[in-house]
């Protein structure tokens, strides 16, 4: 099978192989990404060594499915290890005979299932790099898994044996609209773009969940028969995502859940207030390990204020699930065809369709000609006025030029009314007068098929459409 999109990472994968260094690249990222399938046919599933974790495996279960893969990857008929500290001693005797003439890709997947409880996996892996492979040049090692707890706490954070040994790290994220539109045709799924950008509102851009569309089915038909069918292969999926990538995964649903409930995001003093979890260094972990999946978004103030710091789901699918699927059980299974034009589905789409503009801010600097401009992004929420003005996107230019963006999904071209026009004017006023910026203010207008020319356009710098977020 093909690689669809993920050229930055096979670019990556190239350099790495052709670095002439021994590399502990360690790849991570949400369930369902991709991960495994990215390493398994980059290298086209020839690796030197090759071995999975087992889920639900104990200490000898998981010793068992390593000797298997030692005899797959160079036959011999040896015991199995009993402990970890020979396992990795029978992989380096048997890379040894290889000689040092040939780059060796070690692959071990689900690493986290293999740290079994007082097993002694994570002393012998720093063993195996620090005392061995760490100074063969020949040597590839690559990690994967998709507890983002145990990755990030026991190999990137290690304070121990494996403390700056990590070489390399990839970070796998879900699928851009233009990837997402290049899997969806390679799978003979033809879908406007319009319908496409509701599909990543939805799914996320998470291959895994696109795999699942089938091709004669509308797209709300799939979301039905996906997500409200009884049956439906993602019913419980939101549930499963969260306590395999999370130890303690209810505190971690507890804050996914508060931001849901607040479009605009919350502080993290908000984020304490709403929750009942403790501040302190347990929090900080839970925020840190949500945004590196890609769960969340920290948006830091463009006032410096840390205090202000704004964090929000970014995460379509945990957003679709809990405002349609969590604690619910519709007795209509035609639930989202039914209720396509609804006003909690329209609420719900103005959200999403931020969410998705947030996440291709690259695409759209590019659309406004600003991509090779050092611009610093961040968000802005006034402490003064009442109502409070609030900027989800902003792009601070060294050119002198600020841009406050204004986000509105719609199935036409946006016409801003006099009331809207008026209410833009005074956010701009307040930004300025709260900021006591020098430099020029423009805004701009990202809306799905652009704006209507009227009478109240002209407050309007510079625009990007739905079309621009597929650059």
């Amino acid at each position: 099978m093909k690689i669809i999109g993920r050229d930055k990472e096979k670019s990556l994968l190239k350099q790495y192989v052709e670095s002439g260094v021994p590399e502990f690249l360690v790849v991570y990222g949400r369930r369902r990404i991709g991960k495994t399938f990215l390493i398994r046919e980059y290298f086209c599933g020839k690796f030197d060594f090759c071995v999975t974790g087992l889920a639900d495996g104990n200490k000898e279960d998981q010793l068992h499915a390593w000797g298997m893969a030692i005899k797959d990857s160079f036959g011999g008929s040896e015991k199995n290890a009993a402990n970890w500290l020979d396992a990795f001693a029978q992989l380096r005797n048997k890379l040894e005979k290889l000689g040092k003439s040939k780059r060796k890709v070690l692959f071990i997947d689900e690493a986290p299932w293999m740290d079994t409880p007082k097993s002694g996996f994570r002393t012998a892996l720093e063993h195996f790099w620090n005392g061995w492979a760490s100074g063969r040049p020949d040597v590839f090692l690559i990690i994967c898994g998709s507890s983002t707890s145990w990755v990030v706490k026991n190999i990137l954070k290690d304070k121990g044996g494996l403390h700056n040994r990590v070489t390399r790290r990839m970070r796998l994220l879900p699928f851009t609209l233009k990837e997402t539109e290049a899997y969806l045709r390679d799978k003979e799924f033809n879908l406007g773009r319009y319908r496409i950008c509701e599909a990543h509102m939805i799914f996320g851009g998470v291959p895994y969940y696109l795999s699942l569309l089938g091709k004669g089915l509308s797209l709300p038909q799939n979301v039905d028969a996906l997500c409200f069918d009884d049956d439906g292969s993602l019913r419980g999926e939101f549930q499963e995502v969260y306590s395999t990538l999370f130890r303690n995964s209810n505190n971690y649903i507890n804050v996914v859940t508060a931001l849901s409930a607040k479009a605009k995001g919350l502080t993290r003093d908000d984020i304490i207030r709403e929750t009942g979890l403790a501040s302190g260094g347990g929090l900080t972990q839970i925020m840190e390990e949500l945004e590196l999946c890609g769960f969340i978004r920290a948006y830091p103030n463009y006032s410096m204020d840390d205090n202000l710091c704004l964090y929000q789901l970014t995460d379509p699918f945990s957003l679709f699930h809990l405002r349609f699927i969590r604690g619910k059980r519709p007795k209509n299974q035609r639930f989202w065809t039914s209720n396509l034009e609804s006003p909690s589905l329209s609420a719900w789409k103005g959200y999403a369709f931020e969410q998705v503009c947030l996440s291709h801010s690259e695409q759209i600097k590019q659309a406004l000609g600003i991509a090779a401009i050092f611009t610093e992004m961040s968000s802005w929420r006034s402490r003064h006025s009442s109502p409070g003005a609030q900027i989800d996107l902003l792009f601070d230019r060294k050119d002198g030029v600020i841009n406050l963006c204004e986000i509105k999904y719609s199935k036409a071209e946006y016409s801003i009314t006099g009331n809207e026009e008026t209410g833009l004017r005074n956010k701009i006023a307040v930004f300025e007068a709260e900021t006591h910026t020098k430099k020029a203010v423009h805004l701009t207008m990202v809306t799905t098929y652009g704006i209507v020319r009227n009478s109240h356009s002209s407050i309007v710098h510079s625009e990007a459409t739905l079309e621009d977020l597929f650059l």
